[in-house]
């Protein structure tokens, strides 16, 4: 038996190392480093519409409060610490009640890019059927949705720092206690807001039980690059020449989101490879093309086939070939009008939840 071997047999028998290798293979069999690239460059085009529609509301909603107004800014902005100073203060829309609508209706459009794409990502991780994708109208409510859920983010974050900048006021041990627990309280909220987010994005019936360790992961690790952010502005942007620091600004609130988006996919394939029990995986499935699969690579491949039916009458069927019986495994052949199995069960290339599958018969069985 080879080392590659004695690998696979010892992964395959742990969960402890076959599910990361799971959610790893996950990732890649989605692409999730274009996906993660295409909430980046929505992401960076929709932030500054966002800010702008912000400071526009803001300025409308709160006119009598000007500091509380700056608060709220500066609590939106300190969830992307690298923009730094240069964006310390976004204009509001002009031109009269006419400018406020239609810049505002514009802003709102390119902002709604950005949930487009996040709808997009999780339907793709989660395997679902294109036609029970949300048609372009039902889409951009949903991001909508999205984006009124980033704007309790916003509130809580405000009231969060309100009380860290309170307690700091007290200064000695105090002041540092209360400055983890608003740290554990940052997290959770953030873990909630991502818990909505990911149910909200998802055209699949999720629970909360189903979204929370992803959601979790995803909460710390926003902590932890929010705490990068302020390192790189501190010693990055604060000491680049005024060119310099542009490009520095740009390049990094790309690279920002960028590991964001890295970091929010591979925490949305958590949630399915332990939702869907896709794993293990077999170690070499990416490299060579061979017929030891296990059952974790089989809902995979079909969950992948049957996410490209294109109408609900369109029926797929994926089969395995077994190595030595000749077996064959349709996975979720059975299923009532609605889409669920009539079993009751999981679909097996779905799991938990609400996911479609047909049966055609296989050209390739045929031949």
């Amino acid at each position: 038996m080879t080392i590659t071997e004695r690998v696979d047999r010892f992964q395959r028998r742990h969960p402890g190392a076959g599910f990361p290798i799971a959610v790893l293979y996950k990732f890649f069999d989605d692409d999730g480093h274009f996906l993660a690239a295409l909430i980046t460059y929505y992401g960076f085009l929709a932030l500054f519409p966002v800010l702008l529609l912000l400071a526009t509301v803001l300025g409308l909603v709160l006119a009598g409060d000007p500091e509380l107004q700056q608060r709220l800014l500066d609590s939106a902005l300190a969830e992307f610490p690298v923009i730094g100073p240069q964006l310390g203060t976004p204009e509001a829309l002009g031109g009269g009640f006419t400018g406020v609508v239609v810049g505002g209706l514009v802003a709102l459009y390119g902002a709604l890019g950005l949930g487009q794409a996040m709808q997009h990502t999780m339907n793709t991780v989660w395997a679902v059927p294109r036609h029970r994708r949300p048609d372009p109208f039902t889409s951009r409510g949903r991001s909508l949705l999205l984006l009124c859920t980033l704007g309790v983010l916003v509130l809580a974050s405000t009231v969060l720092s309100a009380l860290g900048s309170g307690a700091a006021a007290y200064g000695g041990g105090f002041s540092g206690a209360v400055h983890v627990l608003v740290t554990v309280a940052s997290v959770l909220v953030n873990a909630g807001v991502f818990v909505l987010g990911f149910r909200i994005t998802t055209a699949r019936r999720l629970t909360v039980r189903q979204v929370l360790p992803g959601a979790l992961a995803a909460a710390v690790l926003w902590q932890l690059l929010q705490s990068f952010g302020g390192v790189y502005v501190a010693r990055v942007v604060a000491n680049a020449s005024a060119v310099d620091a542009v490009f520095a600004l740009v390049l990094g609130l790309i690279a920002f989101i960028y590991v964001a988006a890295f970091a929010l996919v591979l925490c949305a394939e958590v949630n399915v490879v332990r939702v869907d029990r896709l794993h293990p995986r077999a170690l070499l499935t990416p490299f060579i093309d061979h017929d030891d699969l296990t059952e974790g690579d089989e809902r995979v491949f079909a969950g992948a086939a049957h996410a490209q039916r294109a109408v609900r009458h369109q029926r797929v069927d994926v089969s395995f070939e077994g190595e030595e019986d000749g077996r064959a495994s349709s996975p979720g052949e059975v299923e009532d009008p609605d889409g669920q199995p009539q079993d009751g069960g999981p679909p097996a290339a779905g799991g938990e939840g609400t996911v479609d599958a047909g049966s055609v018969n296989d050209p390739e069985r045929r031949r």
